[in-house]
C-alpha cells in the first residue's frame, strides 16, 4: 500500500524536509544539565538518607524518643557476632521423638565391593590414558618425537581402546528371543 504525505502528520524533521539544527539541540541539552525536573502533582517526595529509618509518624530530624537525635539506619534487630538466625542448630533426635509407627532412622546397607579388574583391562586402561599423556609430556618437555615414542603413544591409545571395546559385555546373555511372548 502506498504511503501519502497527507497520511502522516507526525513526521520527523528530516522527513518534512526541515533541516535539523544539531547545535541548538546540544545547547538545550547543556542548558538543562544538572537541573532536576519537578515532581509530578500528587507525588510523594523521597525521604533524605538521614531520615530513612524514621517511621511515617516521626517528623524528619527527630528520633523515636523525640530527643532530636536521628535514629541509626538499618533494621531494629541486630545480632551479636556468631549468633543469628543461620547459627541455629536442631536438637539431636531421641527415641522419645518417634511413635510406635515410626521405624527410626534409615541406615543404608553397605555397598557391594567394587569388582577387581583383570590384568588385560588394566593394561588397556594404561594404554588409553597413558598414550596421550606420554605424547603430551613429550611436547611439553620438548622431547624429540622419534618413531618409537610416537608409535608407543598412538599405538598404546588405539590398542587399549580396541581392547576395551572388544571386551565390553553385551546384553545378549539371555539367548531368549524377546518377541517370543511370555515365558512360563
Amino acid at each position: 500500500m502506498a504511503e501519502h504525505d497527507s497520511d502522516r502528520e507526525d513526521r520527523e524533521p528530516d522527513e518534512k524536509k526541515v533541516p535539523f539544527d544539531e547545535e541548538a539541540a546540544w545547547q538545550a541539552i547543556v542548558a538543562g544539565y544538572g537541573e532536576e525536573p519537578a515532581d509530578p502533582p500528587g507525588a510523594k517526595p523521597f525521604k533524605p538518607v538521614e531520615d530513612l529509618a524514621l517511621s511515617e509518624q516521626d517528623p524528619p530530624g527527630e528520633g523515636a524518643d523525640g530527643s532530636g537525635e536521628p535514629r541509626p539506619l538499618g533494621s531494629s534487630v541486630s545480632f551479636a557476632p556468631g549468633i543469628g538466625p543461620r547459627d541455629y542448630t536442631t536438637p539431636e533426635p531421641s527415641e522419645d521423638d518417634f511413635d510406635e509407627d515410626d521405624e527410626g532412622h534409615f541406615v543404608p546397607p553397605e555397598p557391594p565391593p567394587l569388582p577387581t579388574a583383570d590384568t588385560t583391562a588394566r593394561f588397556a586402561w594404561l594404554g588409553v590414558v597413558g598414550g596421550p599423556l606420554l605424547l603430551l609430556l613429550a611436547v611439553l618437555l620438548g622431547w624429540e618425537m622419534t618413531w618409537w615414542l610416537t608409535t608407543l603413544g598412538i599405538g598404546g591409545f588405539l590398542g587399549g581402546f580396541v581392547t576395551l571395546v572388544a571386551r565390553m559385555r553385551t546384553d545378549d546373555d539371555d539367548d531368549v528371543d524377546p518377541g517370543s511372548g511370555a515365558v512360563v
